[in-house]
Protein backbone atom coordinates (compact mmCIF):
# COMPACT_ATOMS: atom_id res chain seq x y z
CA UNK A 1 0.00 0.00 0.00
CA UNK A 2 1.53 3.43 -1.01
CA UNK A 3 1.73 6.02 2.34
CA UNK A 4 0.58 8.93 -0.07
CA UNK A 5 -2.22 10.41 0.77
CA UNK A 6 -5.17 10.99 -2.08
CA UNK A 7 -7.37 14.24 -1.47
CA UNK A 8 -10.51 13.90 -3.20
CA UNK A 9 -12.51 17.56 -3.03
CA UNK A 10 -15.91 17.81 -2.37
CA UNK A 11 -16.67 21.99 -1.57
CA UNK A 12 -18.76 22.00 -5.41
CA UNK A 13 -21.04 19.61 -4.35
CA UNK A 14 -21.35 18.83 -0.52
CA UNK A 15 -20.35 22.18 -0.08
CA UNK A 16 -22.43 23.98 -2.26
CA UNK A 17 -25.62 22.01 -2.19
CA UNK A 18 -26.64 23.12 1.89
CA UNK A 19 -25.92 27.13 0.55
CA UNK A 20 -28.41 29.52 0.54
CA UNK A 21 -27.57 31.31 -1.79
CA UNK A 22 -27.23 30.12 -5.51
CA UNK A 23 -23.59 29.92 -6.69
CA UNK A 24 -23.55 31.26 -10.04
CA UNK A 25 -22.74 28.02 -12.49
CA UNK A 26 -19.41 30.59 -13.77
CA UNK A 27 -18.19 30.86 -10.31
CA UNK A 28 -18.29 27.18 -9.65
CA UNK A 29 -16.53 26.40 -12.77
CA UNK A 30 -13.90 28.88 -12.04
CA UNK A 31 -13.29 27.05 -8.46
CA UNK A 32 -13.22 23.77 -9.98
CA UNK A 33 -11.03 24.79 -12.95
CA UNK A 34 -8.42 26.45 -10.14
CA UNK A 35 -8.92 23.54 -7.85
CA UNK A 36 -7.50 21.35 -10.95
CA UNK A 37 -4.66 22.73 -10.69
CA UNK A 38 -4.00 22.37 -6.84
CA UNK A 39 -2.91 18.48 -6.93
CA UNK A 40 -6.22 16.98 -5.41
CA UNK A 41 -6.77 13.28 -7.08
CA UNK A 42 -10.22 13.93 -7.44
CA UNK A 43 -12.92 16.64 -7.67
CA UNK A 44 -16.53 15.85 -6.86
CA UNK A 45 -18.31 18.97 -9.33
CA UNK A 46 -21.50 18.21 -9.14
CA UNK A 47 -24.75 16.02 -8.17
CA UNK A 48 -27.18 14.86 -10.73
CA UNK A 49 -30.50 15.31 -7.87
CA UNK A 50 -33.98 17.10 -7.96
CA UNK A 51 -33.17 20.80 -8.52
CA UNK A 52 -36.25 21.21 -6.16
CA UNK A 53 -34.59 19.51 -3.44
CA UNK A 54 -30.85 20.80 -3.73
CA UNK A 55 -31.51 23.95 -5.84
CA UNK A 56 -27.65 24.68 -6.16
CA UNK A 57 -27.44 21.54 -8.14
CA UNK A 58 -29.85 22.57 -10.95
CA UNK A 59 -26.86 23.37 -13.09
CA UNK A 60 -25.02 19.93 -12.83
CA UNK A 61 -24.93 19.44 -17.28
CA UNK A 62 -23.71 23.17 -17.75
CA UNK A 63 -20.92 22.68 -14.97
CA UNK A 64 -19.45 19.62 -16.30
CA UNK A 65 -19.72 20.95 -19.68
CA UNK A 66 -17.93 24.10 -18.88
CA UNK A 67 -14.81 22.48 -16.78
CA UNK A 68 -11.77 22.67 -18.53
CA UNK A 69 -9.97 18.86 -16.96
CA UNK A 70 -6.82 18.54 -16.54
CA UNK A 71 -4.24 15.63 -17.00
CA UNK A 72 -4.65 13.09 -14.35
CA UNK A 73 -7.59 14.53 -11.78
CA UNK A 74 -10.71 12.60 -12.16
CA UNK A 75 -14.43 14.80 -12.32
CA UNK A 76 -16.86 12.65 -10.02
CA UNK A 77 -20.83 13.89 -10.31
CA UNK A 78 -23.07 12.22 -7.26
CA UNK A 79 -26.41 10.11 -8.37
CA UNK A 80 -29.28 8.85 -5.87
CA UNK A 81 -30.64 6.53 -8.60
CA UNK A 82 -30.73 5.50 -12.11
CA UNK A 83 -32.14 7.86 -13.59
CA UNK A 84 -29.12 10.19 -11.58
CA UNK A 85 -26.50 8.07 -13.06
CA UNK A 86 -27.75 8.25 -16.52
CA UNK A 87 -27.48 11.93 -16.34
CA UNK A 88 -23.98 11.75 -15.13
CA UNK A 89 -22.95 9.70 -17.82
CA UNK A 90 -24.47 11.59 -20.09
CA UNK A 91 -22.37 14.35 -18.83
CA UNK A 92 -19.42 12.86 -19.39
CA UNK A 93 -18.48 12.66 -15.47
CA UNK A 94 -15.26 10.38 -15.27
CA UNK A 95 -17.12 8.84 -12.16
CA UNK A 96 -20.56 8.51 -10.60
CA UNK A 97 -20.77 8.44 -7.11
CA UNK A 98 -23.81 6.78 -6.14
CA UNK A 99 -25.09 7.38 -2.51
CA UNK A 100 -27.41 5.18 0.19
CA UNK A 101 -27.52 5.20 3.40
CA UNK A 102 -26.86 2.55 6.03
CA UNK A 103 -30.09 4.11 8.52
CA UNK A 104 -33.59 3.41 6.57
CA UNK A 105 -34.41 6.73 7.81
CA UNK A 106 -31.97 8.86 6.44
CA UNK A 107 -32.05 6.96 3.11
CA UNK A 108 -36.15 7.33 2.96
CA UNK A 109 -35.00 11.09 3.85
CA UNK A 110 -32.34 11.60 1.35
CA UNK A 111 -33.40 9.37 -1.84
CA UNK A 112 -37.05 8.66 -1.21
CA UNK A 113 -36.12 4.28 -1.44
CA UNK A 114 -35.85 1.88 0.92
CA UNK A 115 -32.44 0.69 1.76
CA UNK A 116 -32.92 -2.39 0.41
CA UNK A 117 -34.61 -0.85 -2.97
CA UNK A 118 -31.31 1.10 -3.02
CA UNK A 119 -29.40 -1.71 -2.68
CA UNK A 120 -31.23 -3.68 -5.26
CA UNK A 121 -30.90 -0.50 -7.30
CA UNK A 122 -26.80 -0.92 -7.29
CA UNK A 123 -26.53 -3.64 -9.73
CA UNK A 124 -28.23 -1.64 -12.55
CA UNK A 125 -26.38 1.35 -11.66
CA UNK A 126 -23.24 -0.59 -12.19
CA UNK A 127 -24.52 -2.41 -15.40
CA UNK A 128 -25.68 0.65 -16.83
CA UNK A 129 -22.42 2.74 -16.17
CA UNK A 130 -20.05 -0.04 -17.19
CA UNK A 131 -21.69 0.04 -21.03
CA UNK A 132 -19.67 3.48 -21.07
CA UNK A 133 -16.85 2.32 -18.90
CA UNK A 134 -17.58 4.70 -16.28
CA UNK A 135 -16.66 3.78 -12.74
CA UNK A 136 -19.08 3.43 -9.95
CA UNK A 137 -17.91 4.52 -6.50
CA UNK A 138 -20.68 3.67 -3.92
CA UNK A 139 -20.65 5.80 -0.79
CA UNK A 140 -22.81 4.33 2.55
CA UNK A 141 -24.04 7.56 4.55
CA UNK A 142 -24.91 7.58 8.36
CA UNK A 143 -22.20 4.69 8.34
CA UNK A 144 -21.27 5.87 12.14
CA UNK A 145 -24.63 7.09 13.12
CA UNK A 146 -28.02 8.32 12.03
CA UNK A 147 -29.77 11.53 13.05
CA UNK A 148 -32.99 9.81 13.02
CA UNK A 149 -31.99 6.55 14.19
CA UNK A 150 -28.81 6.85 16.51
CA UNK A 151 -26.17 4.60 16.45
CA UNK A 152 -25.83 2.26 13.21
CA UNK A 153 -24.18 -1.68 14.19
CA UNK A 154 -21.02 -2.17 12.64
CA UNK A 155 -22.17 -5.39 11.23
CA UNK A 156 -24.96 -3.60 9.49
CA UNK A 157 -22.52 -1.36 8.00
CA UNK A 158 -19.94 -3.80 6.82
CA UNK A 159 -22.75 -6.21 5.48
CA UNK A 160 -23.57 -2.84 3.08
CA UNK A 161 -19.56 -2.68 1.79
CA UNK A 162 -19.95 -6.17 0.89
CA UNK A 163 -22.99 -5.93 -1.08
CA UNK A 164 -21.35 -2.91 -2.75
CA UNK A 165 -18.37 -5.29 -3.46
CA UNK A 166 -20.71 -8.03 -4.88
CA UNK A 167 -22.54 -5.54 -7.03
CA UNK A 168 -19.24 -4.14 -8.70
CA UNK A 169 -18.26 -0.99 -7.00
CA UNK A 170 -15.53 0.32 -8.44
CA UNK A 171 -14.85 2.24 -5.05
CA UNK A 172 -16.52 2.66 -1.83
CA UNK A 173 -17.04 4.94 0.76
CA UNK A 174 -17.78 5.26 4.02
CA UNK A 175 -19.76 8.79 5.42
CA UNK A 176 -19.67 9.89 8.92
CA UNK A 177 -22.40 12.09 7.26
CA UNK A 178 -23.73 14.27 10.77
CA UNK A 179 -19.77 13.67 12.38
CA UNK A 180 -20.45 11.58 15.12
CA UNK A 181 -18.08 9.29 14.89
CA UNK A 182 -14.72 8.54 17.25
CA UNK A 183 -11.46 7.92 16.38
CA UNK A 184 -11.68 4.19 18.17
CA UNK A 185 -14.72 3.56 16.52
CA UNK A 186 -13.24 4.84 13.23
CA UNK A 187 -10.27 2.92 13.67
CA UNK A 188 -12.14 -0.11 14.33
CA UNK A 189 -14.55 0.00 11.30
CA UNK A 190 -12.16 0.97 8.76
CA UNK A 191 -10.10 -2.09 9.57
CA UNK A 192 -12.94 -4.63 8.88
CA UNK A 193 -13.99 -2.44 5.84
CA UNK A 194 -11.14 -2.91 4.78
CA UNK A 195 -10.46 -6.90 4.75
CA UNK A 196 -13.71 -6.97 2.85
CA UNK A 197 -13.20 -5.02 -0.02
CA UNK A 198 -9.66 -6.33 -0.57
CA UNK A 199 -8.42 -4.43 -3.41
CA UNK A 200 -11.11 -2.52 -3.63
CA UNK A 201 -10.57 0.98 -2.69
CA UNK A 202 -11.84 2.84 0.51
CA UNK A 203 -12.26 6.75 0.88
CA UNK A 204 -13.32 8.46 4.20
CA UNK A 205 -15.84 11.03 4.59
CA UNK A 206 -15.95 12.77 7.57
CA UNK A 207 -17.77 15.42 8.99
CA UNK A 208 -16.55 17.96 11.38
CA UNK A 209 -19.62 18.72 13.63
CA UNK A 210 -18.37 17.89 16.61
CA UNK A 211 -14.85 18.56 16.53
CA UNK A 212 -13.40 15.32 15.60
CA UNK A 213 -12.97 15.18 12.24
CA UNK A 214 -8.82 15.32 11.97
CA UNK A 215 -8.49 12.96 14.43
CA UNK A 216 -11.03 10.32 12.85
CA UNK A 217 -9.05 11.18 9.70
CA UNK A 218 -5.77 10.29 12.15
CA UNK A 219 -7.28 7.50 12.77
CA UNK A 220 -8.85 6.16 9.44
CA UNK A 221 -4.98 6.80 8.36
CA UNK A 222 -3.75 4.39 11.25
CA UNK A 223 -6.13 1.65 9.64
CA UNK A 224 -4.69 2.05 6.54
CA UNK A 225 -7.13 4.06 4.79
CA UNK A 226 -5.21 6.81 1.88
CA UNK A 227 -8.37 8.53 0.20
CA UNK A 228 -10.44 11.14 2.24
CA UNK A 229 -13.00 13.76 0.67
CA UNK A 230 -12.72 17.14 2.00
CA UNK A 231 -14.11 20.26 1.18
CA UNK A 232 -12.50 23.85 0.95
CA UNK A 233 -13.07 25.80 3.71
CA UNK A 234 -14.89 23.00 5.58
CA UNK A 235 -18.36 24.22 4.48
CA UNK A 236 -21.15 21.81 3.40
CA UNK A 237 -23.50 19.59 4.98
CA UNK A 238 -26.43 16.79 4.00
CA UNK A 239 -29.45 18.66 3.70
CA UNK A 240 -31.55 16.08 4.80
CA UNK A 241 -29.95 15.12 8.11
CA UNK A 242 -30.16 17.26 10.74
CA UNK A 243 -27.36 18.57 12.63
CA UNK A 244 -25.06 18.03 9.55
CA UNK A 245 -22.28 20.53 9.43
CA UNK A 246 -19.28 21.27 7.33
CA UNK A 247 -16.78 18.46 6.00
CA UNK A 248 -13.43 18.51 7.13
CA UNK A 249 -11.21 21.26 5.58
CA UNK A 250 -9.60 20.69 2.83
CA UNK A 251 -6.18 23.10 3.60
CA UNK A 252 -6.48 21.55 6.97
CA UNK A 253 -6.26 18.30 6.41
CA UNK A 254 -3.64 19.20 4.03
CA UNK A 255 -2.04 20.89 6.37
CA UNK A 256 -2.60 18.18 8.95
CA UNK A 257 -0.64 15.45 7.10
CA UNK A 258 2.46 18.17 5.41
CA UNK A 259 3.42 18.07 9.11
CA UNK A 260 3.04 14.40 9.79
CA UNK A 261 5.69 14.05 6.82
CA UNK A 262 3.07 12.68 4.73
CA UNK A 263 2.79 13.21 0.66
CA UNK A 264 -0.73 14.49 -0.56
CA UNK A 265 0.59 15.89 -3.91
CA UNK A 266 -2.01 19.55 -2.78
CA UNK A 267 -0.22 22.67 -2.67
CA UNK A 268 -1.22 23.93 0.48
CA UNK A 269 -0.63 27.63 -0.14
CA UNK A 270 -2.48 27.30 -3.28
CA UNK A 271 -5.89 25.87 -1.61
CA UNK A 272 -5.50 28.63 1.13
CA UNK A 273 -5.74 31.13 -1.13
CA UNK A 274 -8.60 29.56 -2.68
CA UNK A 275 -10.46 29.27 0.61
CA UNK A 276 -10.03 32.83 1.09
CA UNK A 277 -12.52 33.65 -1.55
CA UNK A 278 -15.13 31.47 -0.43
CA UNK A 279 -16.52 34.58 2.14
CA UNK A 280 -17.12 36.97 -0.85
CA UNK A 281 -19.07 33.94 -3.11
CA UNK A 282 -21.12 32.63 -0.31
CA UNK A 283 -21.98 35.43 1.62
CA UNK A 284 -20.80 34.02 5.12
CA UNK A 285 -17.60 32.89 6.85
CA UNK A 286 -15.87 29.92 6.47
CA UNK A 287 -15.04 27.26 8.79
CA UNK A 288 -11.19 26.46 7.93
CA UNK A 289 -8.39 26.91 10.60
CA UNK A 290 -5.96 27.20 9.11
CA UNK A 291 -6.82 30.08 7.13
CA UNK A 292 -7.62 32.15 10.06
CA UNK A 293 -4.47 31.53 11.93
CA UNK A 294 -2.78 32.66 8.69
CA UNK A 295 -4.85 35.65 8.13
CA UNK A 296 -4.18 36.40 11.60
CA UNK A 297 -0.24 36.11 11.37
CA UNK A 298 -0.49 38.34 8.34
CA UNK A 299 -2.04 40.92 9.70
CA UNK A 300 0.08 41.25 13.12
CA UNK A 301 3.35 41.45 10.87
CA UNK A 302 2.00 43.95 8.56
CA UNK A 303 1.18 45.69 11.78
CA UNK A 304 4.58 45.38 13.31
CA UNK A 305 5.80 46.56 10.29
CA UNK A 306 4.04 49.28 10.33
CA UNK A 307 5.16 50.69 13.77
Amino acid sequence: MSDRVQIFEVVARDGFQNEARFVETADKIALIDALSRTGVAKIEATAFVSPRAVPNMRDAAQVLAGVTRAPGVVYSALAPNLRGAANAVAAAAHEVNVVLSASESHNWSNVRMTCADSLADLTRIVDACSLTGTPVNISIATAFGCPFEGPVAPSRVLDFVKRCAQAGAAGVTLADTIGVANPVQVERLVAAAMQILGPVPLTLHFHDTRGLGLANVYAAWRAGARRFDASLGGIGGCPFAPGATGNICTEDTVHMFAEMGVETGVDLEMVIDLARTLPQLLGHDTFGRLTKVRSRAQAECRTAAAQ
